[in-house]
């Protein structure tokens, strides 16, 4: 169900002791009428929330500003989802990183659910659809199909036990943010470059696989966009992805992670590079 209470994060946690600081990161692109239903599901003792936008035209990031003053707004510096997340995670001050669409897909209220898994362990918490307590009003039966096939060729690769490669809303330790390697840096020009696209979510995937982290599936459920429509094309980022398994099977990118404790995070100037800084701006 779309509708309930805002909860607190760590109310119910049996490691409340060990409360670690969460930044949201949301890619937007013209999402001003969906963000109010987003933003009114965060808990309310979320550390950060950062809203990263695309060149919007509808007044997304003075939505978000209205809505949450203290949001962070980070402008992309390229285009596409990659690069959004790229772009956000430079700007996280927090210990727990949550990916987030902006579209009302995703339920804010499950972070509980992906924090949890990481205080019980992982470094990596991988939210899936397909395992029990997950489900999908959004997926068509041939996205399903191909994300099957993609689950099979991904665990053949790398090893992994993935149940839901192609899904974005995950949670890590901010300290496993230099394994993924994303490429942040403003090289004067505004087309994508490899990693930029939906893609981002393969990278990710197989990225936190080959640096040894301890990844844990959270069953989670995806509702349909509530406004606007979705620049997800079923055939053109299918074969993106499948290109992704390949050329991160072979590219050498996942350094191993240093691991710290868990409410130790990396410094904040390690890994956010001077060209993103320059986009950020806090409200």
């Amino acid at each position: 169900m779309r509708d309930g209470a805002v909860v607190n994060l760590f109310a119910a946690s049996p490691a409340a002791q060990r409360r670690p600081r969460v930044s949201v990161v949301i890619p937007t692109y013209n999402e001003a009428k969906n963000l109010p239903h987003v933003f009114g599901l965060l808990p309310e003792d979320v550390h950060q929330v950062i809203v990263v936008d695309g060149h919007s035209v509808d007044g997304t990031i003075e939505v978000a500003q209205a809505l949450r003053p203290d949001v962070t707004i980070v402008r992309q510096n390229r285009r596409g989802k990659g690069n959004a997340m790229a772009c956000g995670f430079a700007a996280v001050t927090g210990d727990v990183v949550v990916m987030l669409d902006a579209d009302g897909s995703a339920d804010p209220r499950e972070i509980a659910r992906y924090v949890d898994a990481l205080l019980d362990g992982a470094d990596f918490a991988k939210g899936s659809r397909f395992i029990a307590g997950g489900g999908s009003d959004d997926i068509t039966p041939m996205r399903a199909w191909g994300n099957r096939w993609l689950n099979r060729i991904v665990n053949v690769l790398y090893g992994t036990r993935y149940t839901d490669l192609c899904y974005g809303y995950n949670a890590f330790w901010s300290y496993c943010l230099p394994s993924l390697e994303l490429e942040v840096a403003d090289r004067g020009r505004t087309e994508k470059l490899w990693g930029d696209g939906f893609e981002i979510e393969t990278i990710i995937n197989t990225r936190v696989a080959k640096a040894g982290m301890r990844i844990t599936e959270v069953p989670s459920f995806e509702f349909e966009r509530i406004f606007g429509q979705s620049n997800l094309n079923t055939w053109r980022d299918g074969f993106r992805v499948l290109r992704a398994l390949l050329v991160e099977r072979f590219n050498g990118k996942g350094a191993v992670i240093d691991r710290r404790s868990p409410v130790s995070i990396v410094p904040a100037q390690a890994i956010r590079p001077a060209q993103a800084l320059a986009n950020v701006q806090s409200a």
